[in-house]
């Protein structure tokens, strides 16, 4: 670890033999993609910085940037830091409410507008008189400065801009699990610190490739792909869209591969959708058949040649880990939030267990409160909550440590397992305290379910809603496949129940009718459930399936 800071280590490979290296692959509509040097995107950052510096905007200034991940993003973010600035990155999922409140309470001073699907329904929250910039892949026809045509007639910023380590760098704005998205800040020592840390933990080089496709808004993303990037030069290619996803995977052919518990669901479905579990099973037995069908697998899904695979963002069911593992594909958990810049704990090769989330990263201190609560003290320790210097102080204990709002437990070697959220926990009818997590996690691990909800307080047992998978949601209006759905999640019912206190056995499981999504507000941005949102849909329904007094309850 040295006292270079992340944008110096830009300045340095641009002065590199390895400036001519392709570092940013961007599919674009049809076969082509486009292919960015190191040495092309610097001297496109450096036009765009010297354009930003002539609105004479204070040093520090807020910059908006509303993409879905690609090349321009990367980009786009180097320009503010080379004009001195800082980041405040949006969802591409957002409403124009939340575009609005987000521009309103970072104090954000100009917007770039850039790859999105829905931006007629965000533009909306743009003050009308705030300075707008059209990225390369934004909405058509937006009528906005294009950032081609701004640097075609822009010279290049000259000199290397130097930023202090405690100058801050970007703003996280939370997910909104519950309320108003907070801002969490974050500086330049920070978020070098953390690309350094995850650098040297999972020996990351420049030969390395990485799929971006998980919003870069978000912190995993964010430090994971975009700031080891950033100081590595590792390559990294892009999706450009859910349908050419397997073909951008394969184009990419990642060495290493992040993603998000519900995604690794999805493939595994997808997987036995071609060959169902049972008989994959026994062909995984056959010595001959064995390592061909499971190169075979990771060959279709493109993560053949995946020497890391890690799940983050959500809590990934201990089952779906053993699953791929073994296939051949070593999945790691790790564990973090927007506060500590997505550096806290990890899975390594030599510390790994399904149901843990790993251990703590280098230079991460951590411990267990009397109340069961996870502390922990990171080198990616935010700055704050920007205008929340209240709520600041609260989520620190006195001598610094991060107030995670989870509870854990550890072993003596240091792996964490996550019980379930402080907040969540919920008292029954009975007196009794029940933590919804990790009854959701035994319940996600059947193929029949992709996403479940526990819930219960008042009541005298908790229940569980659930959203089918979407192949069994496809055929309900099939011959006997009702029929079959009840009989198999009675059963799991049972199952679940014998893993279970008396106090936490599920009375009933509630097929629920709406999907739940991003684009309903039923989920995050990264997929998490929103539990306000799912319970305030049913509560009026709640008693009555009480009262229906049956194992599974279609809504």
């Amino acid at each position: 670890m040295t006292d270079t800071l992340i944008l110096d280590k830009i300045y340095e490979r641009e002065k590199s033999a390895s400036a001519s290296q392709v570092w940013l692959t961007q599919p674009r509509t049809g076969q082509s993609v486009a292919e960015y040097t190191f040495k092309q995107a610097f001297d496109r950052a450096r036009r765009m910085a010297a354009h930003l510096k002539s609105y004479g905007f204070e040093p520090g200034t807020k910059i908006a940037l509303i993409s879905k991940n690609c090349a321009h993003f990367f980009i786009t973010e180097l320009a503010i830091w080379m004009a001195g600035h800082t980041t405040v990155a949006l969802y591409p999922t957002l409403t124009s409410e939340d575009v609005e409140y987000i521009l309103d309470h970072s104090d954000s001073k100009l917007v770039f507008v850039g790859k999105l699907d829905t931006w007629e329904e965000m533009k909306g929250g743009v003050p009308a008189d705030m300075p707008k910039i059209a990225l390369p892949l934004a909405p058509k026809n937006t009528g906005l400065d294009t950032f081609d045509d701004i640097i075609a007639k822009t010279e290049p910023l000259e000199g290397d801009t130097q930023r202090a380590g405690d100058d801050l760098a970007l703003f996280v704005y939370t997910s909104g699990s519950t309320g108003r998205p907070k801002g969490v800040m974050h500086d330049f020592e920070g978020i070098t610190r953390v690309a350094e840390g995850f650098i040297e933990t999972y020996s990351i080089t420049q030969e390395d490739r990485f799929l971006s496709y998980l919003p870069l808004a978000h912190v995993f993303e964010r430090a994971l792909i975009a700031c080891v990037s950033y100081y590595c030069g590792d390559k990294i290619f892009f999706a450009e869209s859910l349908d050419t996803f397997v073909q951008d995977l394969n184009r990419a052919k990642p060495t290493v591969f992040v993603s998000v518990p519900r995604l690794w669901l999805k493939f595994q479905l997808g997987v036995f959708k071609k060959q169902p579990q049972k008989r994959l099973d026994l062909l995984f037995k056959l010595p001959v058949l064995n390592n061909i069908i499971k190169k075979k697998i990771l060959g279709g899904l493109g993560l053949d040649h995946v020497r890391l695979a890690a799940s983050g963002s959500a809590p990934i069911p201990a089952d779906l880990i053993a699953w791929y593992r073994k296939l051949g594909l070593n999945l790691l958990e790790g564990y973090a939030m927007s506060e500590d810049f997505a550096f806290s704990h990890g899975s390594t090769l030599q510390h790994n267990e399904p149901g843990y989330v790993g251990v703590p990263l280098k230079g991460v201190d951590v411990r267990i409160s009397d109340e069961g609560e996870i502390l922990i003290k990171s080198p990616g320790k935010m700055r704050g909550y920007y205008k929340q210097p209240e709520l600041t102080a609260e989520v620190f204990t006195e001598d610094g440590y991060f107030k995670t709002g989870d509870r854990g437990e550890r072993k003596s070697n240091g792996l964490l397992k996550i019980t379930g959220r402080v907040k969540e926990i919920f008292k029954t009818s009975k007196g009794k305290y029940v933590a919804p997590a990790p009854i959701e996690n035994l319940l996600n691990n059947d193929s029949n379910i992709e996403l479940s909800c526990v819930g219960g307080l008042g009541q005298p047992q908790p229940f569980a809603q659930i959203v089918l998978a979407e192949e069994l949601r496809e055929k309900l209006d099939q011959p006997g496949v009702k029929e079959r759905i009840e009989k198999d999640l009675t059963a799991l019912r049972e199952r679940v129940n014998k893993e279970l206190p008396n106090y936490e056995r599920l009375e009933m499981l509630v097929i629920v009718k709406t999907a739940w999504d991003v684009s309903n507000g039923y989920l995050t941005p990264t997929m998490k459930i929103k539990r306000n949102v799912i319970e305030g849909a049913t509560e009026d329904l709640v008693d009555g399936w009480y009262a229906a007094g049956k194992p599974v309850i279609w809504e």
